[in-house]
């Protein structure tokens, strides 16, 4: 008896769905002879046009991003193409137009208190980047100039920065000892700089900048904490005024070798002066916090400590009781240094990687920096324009004796406060470098270095962002987890594998999201045509007899492919078996899987052949295969397979509403007709 109503009830379920599939159709040709104003439904996804080829969408791409003039409809003089073009690469043409003497007095002043905080800030960063004091002085003087005729950023200040100078010292010591050969090391450093401009105009110039969102928010707020950690490290060698220190930048080895230093003589007046000026320094940058009016005082106060601090160690002859000075800088402008780029070295591949590095490092920190304040100032920021800007000006730096030079967020927060209008004010910067440079190096001989080791110190809390790594770990603990790896492999390992372990997770999340999507089970939500994850929406009402899936992810790919199928028949399995345990009317059993491909933006041969066994699964258990919201890309990969002639076109429906609607239609009028 059991056998018998178990066969009979399979043959009721088969004929049952014959009935429902070919009322499904009559259904669907009702609409196209009944009634005509709902025949566009049928005929929409099957008279859809041919997408664009690949190579359609490059030469358009092409024309419209790289090749393309923003045209003026409201003036009726053609302009001219040179001069049009001219301003597109140089907006100082545009902007200067309107530029007025009230507008120089603010930029003259932001200029002039800018430059107060640059020059010992420069003087520091090349020391840490393993240069002499001079370069870093170069460096605030042609790319700052460069940028300001090809910049849209009006506040961002140019310049060295810690954070790239650290890299350089770290990566390029490994190919050259800044001390046994240090016109070797230095020849390296402007090669790696004409590498990383040249880098960065190219992303500018092919509209690449989504090359530099591969690092991460949360990866670049644990690299700068790290970098910052390891940066205050390396300055107790200044701070304690030690002759004996490690090259390496991982915490570990710098940690011992300030403790195996202190074994060996060494002067605590070094201490007492670097101590005393930190104290003043962090003094005056908590008044300028309290009082935004006196932003002035700690952007003056390194200027202040330097003047005070060599003027101390000339009139007490300190230099004679064990207090390190930087002694020679070399008075003069910019040098041509054309000749000592280094293209013929045996190791220009990884001169080359190490500017790539530094190009994206330092576009990250120039961009990010630059939209902050531009946003506060409630104008846009064109990216491509940043990216052309860095790049020539790291160009032209590398070839007059300048390091990689980005925007700095310490000065550029000064610039800001002291109200600059446009990049005039990094031009009058330049220029008070460039007055300093002819006039003042001679005065900075008795200027001790445990001040320089203070002024970076100083500015190294701004790098550490401990309020946004709280509101990442609230956000997304994944993310958190990239902050933690740039983070500590930086501190522990070294600056470029800290930003590979950064890289490297952000891209094995991405992956794993793509290659294990979500199979969302779907349902009505009442009084609306709105089908939601029941997961998500408990109250979405499912409909008996049919099964609504969506995939969650854009590519339906060989990556994804025969997981997505095998997800999909192991959910059918389940709503079997409990179809089975329930023992549910013929009519209720699983009868139709409806699959959602809303979000699926593209599809391969292995998703193809994917969806073609998972028909052929179907069919054979007498499941129909039903697919809605096919997008585009997608729907033109099933009219060329042969799966659109297996389901038919009448499975292949414009919204999961549709679909739903017309299998309750048909199933009601089966029912009744049985």
């Amino acid at each position: 008896m059991e056998i018998s109503s178990l066969s009979h009830t399979s043959k009721a379920h088969k004929d049952n769905n014959k009935k429902m599939g070919i009322e499904m159709q009559n259904h669907q040709s009702h609409q196209a002879e009944g009634a005509p104003e709902e025949e566009p439904m049928s005929r929409w996804l099957i008279d859809t046009p041919e997408p664009p080829t690949i190579c359609q969408e490059l030469i358009g791409y092409v024309r419209t991003k790289v090749l393309s003039k923003k045209r003026n409809k409201t003036k009726k003089k053609p302009s001219n193409p040179v001069y049009s073009c001219l301003k597109s690469v140089f907006p100082i043409l545009t902007w200067g137009r309107q530029y007025k003497l009230n507008m120089f007095k603010k930029d003259l002043m932001a200029g002039l208190t800018l430059a107060s905080l640059c020059i010992p800030q420069s003087i520091g960063y090349a020391n840490l980047a393993g240069l002499d004091p001079e370069y870093g002085l170069y460096t605030s003087v042609v790319p700052p100039l460069i940028y300001s005729t090809m910049g849209s950023s009006r506040e961002l200040a140019i310049g060295p920065v810690a954070v790239v100078s650290l890299l350089l010292s770290s990566l390029i010591r490994e190919l050259q000892d800044p001390i046994t050969d240090p016109i070797a090391y230095r020849n390296i450093v402007f090669t790696v700089t004409f590498f990383a401009g040249m880098f960065q105009a190219i992303f500018g110039l092919f509209r690449l900048g989504f090359l530099v969102d591969f690092l991460s928010h949360a990866a670049l707020v644990g690299f700068m904490a790290g970098a910052a950690i390891v940066i205050g490290l390396q300055q107790l060698k200044g701070l304690f005024g030690l002759s004996h220190f490690t090259n390496k930048t991982d915490v570990v080895s710098v940690l011992s070798s300030v403790f195996n230093s202190l074994h060996h003589p060494w002067q605590p007046l070094n201490f007492v002066i670097g101590s005393s000026f930190l104290i003043f320094i962090l003094l005056a940058r908590f008044i300028g916090k309290r009082n935004k009016k006196l932003f002035w005082i700690p952007a003056i106060a390194p200027l202040i400590a330097v003047i005070l601090a060599t003027l101390i160690v000339y009139l007490t002859n300190a230099e004679t009781r064990g207090v390190k000075i930087v002694k020679n800088i070399k008075p003069g402008l910019n040098r041509p240094s054309v000749n000592e780029l280094q293209f013929n070295s045996p190791h220009l591949g990884q001169i080359a990687k190490i500017g790539l590095i530094s190009a994206i490092i330092a576009l990250t920190e120039a961009i990010a920096v630059g939209r902050s304040f531009a946003t506060i100032k409630g104008y846009r920021l064109d990216g491509n324009k940043e990216m052309m800007a860095m790049g020539f000006s790291n160009i032209a730096g590398s070839l007059t004796s300048c390091y990689v030079a980005t925007g700095s967020f310490s000065r550029t927060a000064v610039n800001f406060s002291a109200g600059c209008e446009t990049v005039v004010s990094n031009i009058v910067m330049a220029i008070t470098v460039m007055i300093s440079l002819e006039v003042l190096t001679r005065f900075l001989y008795f200027t001790p270095t445990a001040i320089l080791a203070s002024i970076i110190l100083s500015a190294l809390p701004g790098l550490i962002d401990i309020s946004g790594a709280l509101h990442i770990w609230k956000l997304d603990k994944l993310d958190f987890l990239v902050l933690l790896s740039a983070f500590f492999g930086v501190l522990f390992v070294s600056v470029e594998i800290g930003l590979l372990l950064a890289v490297g997770i952000s891209f094995a999340r991405i992956m794993l999201s793509s290659i294990r999507p979500n199979i969302e089970a779907l349902g009505r939500l009442s009084r609306t045509d709105i089908f939601g994850d029941i997961n998500q929406y408990p109250m979405a009402s499912k409909t008996q007899g049919l099964l609504t899936l969506r995939i969650s992810s854009p590519l339906l790919c060989f990556a994804n492919a025969n997981f997505i199928r095998d997800r999909i028949l192991n959910t059918v399995g389940e709503v079997k078996e409990e179809d089975d345990e329930q023992e549910v009317k013929v009519e209720t059993v699983l009868q139709v899987v409806i699959l959602d491909m809303s979000c699926v933006m593209g599809v391969d041969t292995s998703g193809i052949v994917a969806l073609e066994e998972l028909h052929q699964e179907l069919a054979s258990n007498n499941i129909r295969l039903v697919i809605a919201s096919p997008r585009w890309r997608v729907l033109h990969k099933l009219k060329r397979s042969t799966l659109e002639e297996k389901m038919k076109k009448e499975n292949i429906f414009m919204t999961v509403g549709e679909a739903v609607e017309v299998y309750v239609r048909a199933s009601s009028t089966s029912h009744d007709l049985c």
